[in-house]
């Protein structure tokens, strides 16, 4: 069956290798990764992804679902491209403190309806991000030391399954796949809704101080004194920076859940390091929350790596924090800990994380500078050698990598069988899909 086809399949708009328009509409968030797709389609319902999966498995092709093309690999030649954007309902049920968002919805337009009622969603740093992917991969931001996985929030989600039936999936209809669905990645539907929990958020207090490099292993030192012991409401990342042309500058970005007095009290010892030569500190909004780390919110070229670290000794503080950034722009280590590192009763595929930190390396992807970042990548990581964790976050793959470096043996193994059920001829495919 052609791909021409595919225009009277549909009722949204579909764009064919050569149309006017096609290489913009496959063009992911990550401007440094290359799709070359069979066709782009931007659904206009539910009729159409089932139209699309059927075009597909009669074709042999694959359909990959990418709502805002956050964590797209380049690794889906000859796929149909699903653009989920029509898909833009946000509806809060501030009673019971519930969010229903389709499935085309950025964190920045859920954090701003909910905010209205005193409330947050999981979100993560950048307001852009789509809420689908993010929250199936996991997803953890601000508020996760304090209410654990994004995905754990989930309380339904509506798919299209391989087979083109729409379902809703809950604990109660479907457990297998309504625990896969919960931070297994995108590879058993293709989502058209989330329902999810709200938190009461009041109040927050945030923002970013910065210091010379120069005074990097003094921050460093602030840093662990500020998360030694802190509670759970308060998350401090730390951040070297390396922006061309500008001298290179060490930060501690942090968000306290409560009152901003009691948040002023808590990082007080921000005030003894002078030397600051920027500092966003305030209250804020859970819509605001974007403000504290300022990530770029138009696509654009880089190249990452992300890793778990078991600890931080001084060999890692000599590596991380006082060798040159460049030629990196960013190194960014979070305190984890909190809910994170415990098992909610009723949690999905992700399961706790126990390492202390996360570990964040970007880096500018233009084609000359590809060598060299991928060259301190690898020093970098050679360096750490037994402080890294061996698996990662699934929302921090990159690509070159796969899904099993997300999960453990047993996690991956149960993902796979139901991928093998729900769908046998492999029709679905997530960004980092489940099957080698």
């Amino acid at each position: 069956m052609a791909a021409e086809n595919l225009r009277t399949a549909v009722r949204g708009g579909v764009l064919l290798p050569g149309d006017q328009g096609f290489d913009r509409a496959a063009q992911p968030w990550n401007t440094a990764v290359a799709q070359s797709v069979a066709a782009v389609v931007e659904v206009a319902d539910a009729q159409d992804v089932a139209a699309v999966l059927a075009h597909a498995r009669a074709a042999g092709r694959v359909v990959v679902a990418q709502p805002t093309g956050h964590g797209a690999t380049g690794d889906i030649d000859d796929a149909i491209l699903l653009r989920t954007n029509r898909f833009d309902g946000v509806d809060i049920d501030p009673e019971h403190r519930i969010a229903r968002i389709g499935s085309g919805v950025q964190w920045g337009r859920v954090q701003a309806a909910a905010a209205a009622h005193g409330l947050t969603g999981l979100a993560g740093s950048n307001p852009v991000v789509g809420v689908t992917g993010y929250t199936l991969g996991g997803g953890f931001g601000w508020f996760a030391r304090k209410y654990g996985w994004a995905s754990d929030a989930v309380r339904a989600i509506e798919i299209i399954d391989a087979d083109g039936r729409a379902q809703r999936v809950t604990a109660d209809s479907d457990p297998d796949l309504f625990w896969a669905l919960r931070g297994g990645g995108g590879d058993f539907g293709i989502v058209t809704a989330l329902e999810f929990e709200l938190f009461p958020l009041p109040q927050l207090y945030g923002g970013r101080v910065m210091w010379p490099a120069e005074r990097a292993r003094e921050v460093f030192d602030l840093f662990t004194e500020l998360t030694t012991g802190a509670p759970d409401e308060l998350s401090v990342w730390l951040q070297r920076y390396q922006i061309p042309g500008a001298a290179p500058t060490i930060a501690l970005d942090f968000a306290f859940l409560g009152d901003p007095a009691e948040g002023r009290h808590r990082t007080a010892r921000i005030d003894s390091l002078d030397g600051v030569i920027a500092d966003t500190r305030g209250p804020l909004t859970p819509a605001e929350i974007g403000r504290i780390t300022t990530e770029p919110t138009d696509p654009s070229p880089s190249l990452s790596r992300g890793e778990l670290l078991t600890d931080v000794d001084d060999a890692v503080v000599k590596t991380l924090v006082e060798e040159p950034v460049a030629p990196l722009l960013n190194i960014q280590i979070r305190r984890l800990g909190g809910a994170l590192a415990r098992n909610p009763a009723d949690g999905g595929a992700r399961g706790p994380v126990t390492e202390p930190y996360a570990l964040h390396l970007l880096g500018l992807g233009l084609p000359h500078l590809l060598g060299d970042i991928e060259k301190r990548f690898g020093e970098l990581i050679d360096a750490l050698g037994s402080h890294l964790a061996g698996t990662k976050p699934y929302t921090f793959l990159v690509p070159g990598e796969s899904a099993a470096a997300a999960f453990d043996p047993q996690t991956l193994a149960r993902l796979r069988a139901i991928k093998r059920v729900r769908d046998p001829h492999n029709v679905i495919r997530a960004n980092f899909p489940v099957l080698p």
